[in-house]
């Protein structure tokens, strides 16, 4: 039987500002399978990023329980948190979020260099062969000022699957995209999805949404049916 790889139980969260308590996320219940295809829509301040960040391992949840492929989250260190979120966990952002003065390569090898043994050959080999099936095997020494948007874009998802993750975040992926890089940005999450990866991805736009396989709506820190 199946288990799921992420399994949400009544995850609540809420910030504390002077003597204002927000709540932000208001019993949360999610289980998320391998090899599903899942988004997360809502509008702007509905909760989707805290959920994200959450699922991420980036926050933590007021109250709830957290299990990721089985193992209880909630209570672990932040430094077991780290370590479980670059084995585990690849990341994408609306803002790309790469770094100016590295090469595309430099950019996707990066998230390498917090391991013990460092970078090896056959990861750079990994990353090469990553940038060339997004189609940047020729601006493999590019910075990002040199790239269009869609190809900055193409280097987060070449860099969030160097750690070869179990679980692809995505928040707002397109959102900076024009319609031609958005639409080549989710032809590369289908394809990744068949390849057996598990995606959840946070969008506002329901053509982005589309694109899933099943949609769950957030709004107002709750799912709606």
């Amino acid at each position: 039987m199946v288990k799921p790889i992420v399994v949400l139980e009544d995850i609540t969260k809420s910030y504390k500002i002077g003597k204002v308590t927000y709540e932000v996320l208001k019993g949360i219940n999610l289980e998320v399978y391998p090899g599903e295809f899942v988004a997360i829509m809502g509008p702007s301040g509905g909760g989707k990023s805290t959920l994200l960040n959450i699922i991420g391992l980036l926050d933590k949840p007021t109250s709830g329980k957290y299990f990721l492929e089985g193992v209880e989250v909630s209570d672990l260190s932040k430094k077991e948190l780290a370590r479980l979120r670059n084995q585990k966990i690849g990341f994408i952002f609306q803002a790309f979020h790469l770094i100016p003065w590295a090469t595309a390569m430099e950019n996707v090898l990066m998230p390498l260099l917090y391991r013990k043994e460092g970078i090896k050959k056959e990861d750079v080999k990994r990353a090469e062969e990553l940038l060339t099936r997004l189609g940047l095997g020729d601006r493999l020494d590019a910075r990002p000022a040199e790239l269009s948007g869609g190809q900055q874009q193409r280097v987060a998802i070449a860099r969030a699957l160097i750690n070869q993750p179990k679980l692809l975040l995505a928040d707002e992926p397109t959102g900076n995209l024009d319609t031609k890089s958005s639409e080549e940005v989710l032809k590369i999450f289908e394809e990744l999805n068949q390849t057996g990866l598990t995606i959840i991805m946070v969008t506002h736009d329901p053509e982005v949404a589309q694109r899933a396989q099943r949609i769950k709506t957030i709004r107002d820190g709750k799912f709606i049916e």
